[in-house]
Formats: structure tokens, C-alpha cells, sequence
């Protein structure tokens, strides 16, 4: 397990706000990885290790498709080598990334995501960054990208992890770590990240409220909370718990309308609370690629209503809000 080497954040961790993590840190992941859940990992480990060492001649966080190197950095024997790497950690769902001449398709258009949320976000230039649910990463980068100091992004899942090392081989230790980790993994009332994104997670938690509160004493007085998440077109105090699967997903556990999104922020104990942008989730940004070959979003809705979801119930719009702690 050599690959995963989380050495370099250990040693930035001293002296910082998030030093007493470091108590628990590693420890928390030897655990995750040695409890033996995932039982693809040495085939993933083995895909990472098989990457070629080439030089990387220009990184750019800052555009759509994270461009990692150039097409001249390589030739096309050894580009060949490095999609069929790539492709064993099949399924690519955050992205997109350019990787030496290599256009990894995601199913998620990121990029669009960023572009709406990132004009509202408070500047991130030298700041200490959580990602929750940062999946493989791409947002992390992009925040990186924004002049973040440290990036730290956690997910349980460990082939997003996989796929963040993947691109790591490529670009370095450049201040992003993504960590196999959740959210109940952080030192309870941490109060050290400048600003924390929750971005596409709070539908998937049971109790929206602890992870809202969890978020606050993730972050400093006066840190900034950056939060995207399904909402409905209803009124304050009202919210959608489906039956069973929402859209397919099975873990879907309370949308909200905006109005109540605010409302619980508020008894969170959040300020400065403002929704920003709300937008409708298209098969465009979502969708089936040859980096992700399973069903997405358009066959998850209902083929003659498509502003519905196969269940019946409202079609997937996503809320941004951001807000303050105290």
C-alpha cells in the first residue's frame, strides 16, 4: 500500500489549526485501508503503479479540462499505456481532465458546476480548503487552481481516491490530498478550514442537520461554508423524502426547498446565509461516456416527461448557497 502515502500533508499539518488531527489522522486511514472493504483495490493499485514516469511539462488548474502535460510529453506507444491505466478505474465520474493528450470524458460536466459556484465564493488564495465528497478530486484541483493553500478533500469511496493518485502521478504533490475518509472522521469541532464545500452530499446524509453542524465546527469563526445540493421549487418548511430511489439513487434521504435550506442553516447556526444560483440538471451535464459506460442521468428520467424523474417525482435541480460562520 506504498502508493498511498500521505506523508507530505503529515508534515504540513504542524504548526496549523489542523495539527490536532494529526492525532488521529493517520491512523484513521491505516484503519480504512487495512479493513480489507474493497476488494478491487490491488487491481487499482496495480493500474496506478503501471502508469509510465514521464515529465509533466505544464500544469494548468484553471481551465475546464485540467490540462496535466501536453500531447508533446509523450509518444503515442506510451499514451496508449497510460488510457488503458486510466481506463481500469473505470468509472471516471468528476472531471473533466486532459491528461498528456488524453481526454478523460467524465460523466459529470464539473466544470459547469464550478463556473456557478465559483463566482460567489469568497477568494480563495491562501486559504485551507475542506472538499467533502470531492470524489476524484476535480474540484479540489480547480480550487487549488484559485490560489488555496491546502486543499484537503475527504471521500469514502476508494476508487475516487484511486483516481485522484492517478492524476497525483502526474502532477505532484501540489497542496490537494484527497483522503478515504468521511466526514465523521474530522477531530469533532476542528474550527480550522478557512472555507468548506459540500457539494453534492447533504441528499445523501440521514441526518442533514448533524452534517450541517458537522460542516460549522469544521470551519474557523468567520469561515465560509460553500453548499450545493438538490433542492424542489416549494416554500419554507417543506421537503421531499422519496419512497424509495430518487432518480435511481437509493440513498436519497431529504431535498429541500430553498426557503428551508436557509431556515436550517439558520438554526444551525450559520449567517450571512444567500442562495446564488439554482439550476436544473440536464442529461448534458450528466451523462453516459466511454469513461463512465453505466446508465446516467437521461435514462433516470421519465422519457415523456423529462422535468420528472422515473419515480415521478420533481427532475434534479440544484441549489448553491453560501454562508458564514460565526
Amino acid at each position: 500500500m506504498s502508493l498511498i502515502d500521505y506523508q507530505s500533508l503529515y508534515e504540513r499539518l504542524p504548526g496549523t489549526p489542523l495539527e490536532k488531527w494529526l492525532k488521529t489522522l493517520p491512523q484513521q486511514i491505516d484503519d480504512v485501508i487495512s479493513a480489507g472493504r474493497y476488494g478491487d483495490l490491488p487491481r487499482w493499485l496495480q493500474a496506478v503503479e503501471a502508469l509510465p514516469q514521464i515529465h509533466t511539462s505544464s500544469i494548468d488548474f484553471n481551465c475546464d479540462s485540467l490540462r496535466i502535460g501536453t500531447n508533446d510529453d509523450c509518444d503515442d506507444a506510451t499514451r496508449a499505456v497510460i488510457r488503458e491505466q486510466l481506463q481500469q478505474l473505470h468509472p471516471w465520474r468528476k472531471g473533466p481532465f486532459d491528461i498528456h493528450g488524453i481526454h478523460i470524458d467524465t460523466e459529470w460536466r464539473s466544470d459547469w458546476k464550478w463556473q456557478r459556484v465559483s463566482p460567489h465564493i469568497s477568494p480563495l488564495a491562501g486559504r485551507t480548503v475542506l472538499d467533502v465528497g470531492c470524489g476524484s478530486g476535480y474540484h479540489s484541483w480547480r480550487m487549488r487552481g484559485a490560489g488555496a493553500e491546502l486543499v484537503i478533500g475527504i471521500d469514502p469511496s476508494m476508487l475516487f481516491v484511486m483516481q485522484y493518485f492517478a492524476v497525483r502521478h502526474f502532477t505532484g504533490d501540489q497542496g490537494v490530498y484527497v483522503l478515504p475518509l468521511a466526514m465523521e472522521h474530522l477531530t469533532p469541532k476542528l474550527e480550522a478550514f478557512d472555507t468548506a464545500f459540500s457539494m453534492g452530499v447533504l441528499y445523501h446524509r440521514r441526518s442533514p442537520l448533524d452534517h450541517l453542524i458537522e460542516l460549522r465546527q469544521a470551519l474557523r469563526p468567520g469561515g465560509e461554508l460553500v453548499l450545493e445540493t438538490l433542492v424542489i421549487d416549494e416554500s419554507e418548511g417543506q421537503v421531499l423524502m422519496p419512497e424509495d430511489r430518487y432518480a435511481q439513487m437509493r440513498n436519497v434521504w431529504f431535498i429541500p426547498s430553498c426557503e428551508t435550506l436557509e431556515l436550517w442553516l439558520r438554526r444551525c447556526g450559520f449567517r450571512n446565509i444567500r442562495t446564488v444560483d439554482v439550476n436544473v440538471t440536464t442529461p448534458e451535464e450528466q451523462r453516459r461516456t466511454d469513461w463512465m459506460r453505466f446508465d446516467s442521468l437521461k435514462t433516470f428520467l421519465d422519457p415523456n416527461d423529462p422535468s420528472r424523474s422515473i419515480e415521478g417525482y420533481p427532475g434534479p435541480k440544484r441549489a448553491t448557497i453560501i454562508a458564514e460562520r460565526p
